[in-house]
């Protein structure tokens, strides 16, 4: 992404902004682990998660294109779309960010089964978190470079160790460590990827003034590749179930659209780091609370689980707590020393 990003030079945020902008995020992780449990239902049910992540990711783009056609601001926004790209302000390979999510979902569908899904969070979680940085430190983000502080750095440990307590238990039926280590690699790198694809979209969403064009392009691209994936799955014969007239499965691609929605709004404001450590939250307490109400075969809350959630609230807090300028600090420290 070039360095010449649009930036949203972000005013001084009040207490009361700032813990707006993070129930945003909290709010757009919360939706992940709802959408996980129903995407699972649908890939159950058909058999094929290819056909299965098609179907949610086309739920998805059919809201996304009503919203489009019925709000203003989101004709508009899509309406600078042709002339944004001839102009070079968006790049057209920026446009195919939402290839990113679909090889996401393939990926996820691929190495969960050989690695578990407590080695995936945990990989993934830390390669977004690791991409967050990046992108912000090269100021690839509206948001302008942010250096990485001690402050984040603590925060991202936290924050690991908060998702590692939270999947402690089945860390440990995941058997010898060498046995998944190379396979870790790929989700890992899909969540390094997945961090740059909501750089993209906050660059997209400096632009077009919303974020709904790039929440639209994202499910476009991002249907093409699951559409030809399924086609390609079907000519190997793979089997596939009729898709089942239950509504409540096609929540999925809804629910992804604010996630990646929100995602594109925050990133302008504060940054691909701390709106991937506000997410990170959200998917730990949207976990628990599914485990609460709705749990599914097999799952428990323990006290990891709830020290887990409550680490990962603490470490969004302290990564995103404004640092004190250098010679701020010094002249307090003459202060003290006068």
């Amino acid at each position: 992404m070039p360095a010449s990003s649009p930036a949203l030079t972000p005013a001084p945020r009040s207490g009361a902004t700032t813990a707006l902008l993070f129930l945003l995020a909290l709010v757009a992780g919360l939706a992940m682990p709802v959408q996980g449990r129903v995407n699972s239902a649908l890939s159950l049910a058909v058999g094929s998660p290819a056909l299965a992540a098609c179907a949610s990711f086309a739920t998805g783009l059919a809201v996304l294109v009503l919203a489009t056609l019925l709000l203003p601001s989101g004709r508009r926004g899509a309406a600078r779309i042709p002339a944004a790209v001839r102009n070079g302000d968006v790049r057209w390979w920026q446009l195919l960010a939402g290839t990113i999510g679909a090889a996401f979902v393939l990926t996820q569908a691929w190495t969960i089964p050989l690695i578990g899904v407590a080695v995936f969070t945990v990989a993934v979680v830390t390669g977004q978190m690791l991409g967050g940085m990046l992108w912000d430190r090269l100021g690839w983000t509206p948001a302008g470079v942010q250096r990485i502080s001690r402050r984040r750095l603590f925060g991202a440990l936290l924050a690991f160790c908060a998702v590692t307590a939270v999947v402690w238990p089945r860390l440990q039926e995941s058997g010898s460590p060498g046995a998944w280590l190379a396979l870790a690699v790929l989700p890992l790198a899909a969540g390094v990827a997945t961090s740059g694809q909501q750089a993209m979209n906050g660059h997209q969403t400096a632009h077009f003034g919303t974020p709904l064009p790039p929440t639209l392009v994202n499910f476009a691209a991002g249907t093409a590749v699951l559409a030809a994936a399924t086609a390609v799955a079907a000519g190997t014969g793979a089997g596939m179930g009729p898709l089942p007239a239950a509504w409540w499965m096609y929540l999925g691609g809804p629910l992804g659209t604010v996630f990646v929605g929100l995602g594109a709004f925050l990133i302008p404001r504060v940054g691909a780091f701390l709106t991937t450590l506000g997410m990170v939250a959200g998917q730990l307490v949207g976990s628990l609370l599914l485990d609460v109400v709705a749990p599914a075969p097999g799952a428990q809350v323990t006290w990891l689980t709830v020290v887990g959630t409550l680490g990962a609230l603490a470490a969004m807090v302290v990564a995103s707590s404004p640092q004190v300028p250098a010679g701020l600090r010094a002249s307090r420290r003459r202060a003290r020393r006068g």
